[in-house]
């Protein structure tokens, strides 16, 4: 593609690259009955939403309280471990959710990254790895 003389080859070949959309990040949407069976069981259906997730700028005390509030919900919970899963699967990165805080998921999947790579053939010898007893290894710390 010619150019003036005064057009700078980059500018030249940013005008010639084709154009397209931008990435736009899929928003997440409500849990659906589609999702699974589990969500319509689940105990936090009938509880305030603001339990489960944090307002801005929570203070740390009120946040703790909230979210050992919303686990004593997940507690009584029949689809616990079910929501769970979905909350490490998605990853879901904000609120309580089978029982785990955003921070607690994140220890977790940790773990499993951890215990996946020691179960490769071939791996590097794995360190230390802190075992714990919630379900398996999946214990925060």
């Amino acid at each position: 593609m010619p150019h003036p003389p005064h057009q700078s080859l980059q500018a030249a070949a940013v005008q010639s690259l084709p154009t397209r959309p931008a990435a736009v990040p899929k928003p997440r949407v409500p849990a659906r009955e589609e999702d699974g069976p589990w969500h319509a069981e689940a105990v936090c259906r009938r509880d305030e939403a603001g339990l489960f997730f944090a307002p801005s700028k929570e203070p740390t005390a009120a946040r703790l309280a909230r979210e050992e509030a919303a686990k004593r919900v997940c507690a009584r919970c029949p689809v616990m471990v079910a929501c769970r899963e979905h909350a490490l699967l998605q990853p879901e990165p904000y609120g309580v959710w089978g029982g785990l805080t955003a921070a607690e998921r994140r220890v977790v999947l940790g773990r499993r990254r951890r215990r996946a790579a020691e179960l490769l053939p071939g791996a590097a010898a794995p360190g230390p790895v802190a075992r714990g007893g919630l379900t398996g290894a999946d214990a925060p710390a």
